[in-house]
C-alpha cells in the first residue's frame, strides 16, 4: 500500500487559512522519527471529515476493514473477540497545532487535552463491535473515520485468558 496525494502534509498557506481565532501552529520537524506499516484500509460511508461522527457508535453503520493479505494469518482467532480496538492513521488531519479552538465550545485548549484528530501524530483509536470476518475483510460497527483511512493495528479489547 502506498500513500496517496491526500496524505501529503498541509501546506503553510492552506494551514494558515484553516486557523480559528487564537489557534497556534508550530513548525514541524524536518523528518519523522519512526516508520510504520499500514496493514489495511478502512471503508466507511463518510467521504469527508465533516461527515464523520465525533465518536463511533455501537449502533452505527457497518463499516469494513480490509486487511492486506500478507497479514491474513494474524487474524487467526480474532473471531473469538466480540470487541476490537482499531488503530488508524488520520491522514487528512493537520499536525501542527498546539492550541485549538473546538467548534463545540469555542474555548482555546491545548492539543493534548482534546480528543481532536489534529495532533502531531494523527493516530486514532476506536473500540468496535466485530460483526463478522470474511477472509481478510472484517465487518464492524463503531468507527468514526473517513473512507479510505489506513489501518495501523487491530487488537482484542480484552486479552485472551493466558496471554
Amino acid at each position: 500500500m502506498h500513500p496517496t496525494d491526500s496524505e501529503a502534509p498541509v501546506s503553510p498557506t492552506e494551514a494558515a487559512s484553516d486557523l480559528r481565532p487564537g489557534e497556534v501552529p508550530v513548525a514541524l520537524p524536518a523528518q519523522t522519527d519512526a516508520a510504520l506499516y499500514f496493514i489495511g484500509v478502512i471503508h466507511t460511508p463518510w467521504a469527508q471529515r465533516e461527515e464523520c461522527p465525533h465518536r463511533g457508535r455501537r449502533d452505527g453503520p457497518i463499516c469494513t476493514i480490509v486487511v492486506d493479505p500478507r497479514w491474513a494469518e494474524a487474524l487467526t482467532g480474532l473471531e473469538q473477540h466480540p470487541r476490537l480496538q482499531v488503530l488508524y492513521w488520520m491522514h487528512l488531519s493537520r499536525r501542527d497545532l498546539v492550541l485549538q479552538r473546538p467548534r463545540r465550545n469555542g474555548l482555546l485548549i491545548g492539543t493534548f487535552a482534546l480528543r481532536s484528530p489534529v495532533r502531531p501524530n494523527p493516530i486514532a483509536s476506536s473500540v468496535v463491535d466485530l460483526v463478522g470476518i470474511d477472509g481478510t475483510t472484517l465487518s464492524v460497527r463503531g468507527l468514526d473515520c473517513v473512507d479510505g483511512t489506513r489501518l495501523i493495528d487491530l487488537r482484542p479489547e480484552h486479552a485472551t485468558p493466558g496471554t
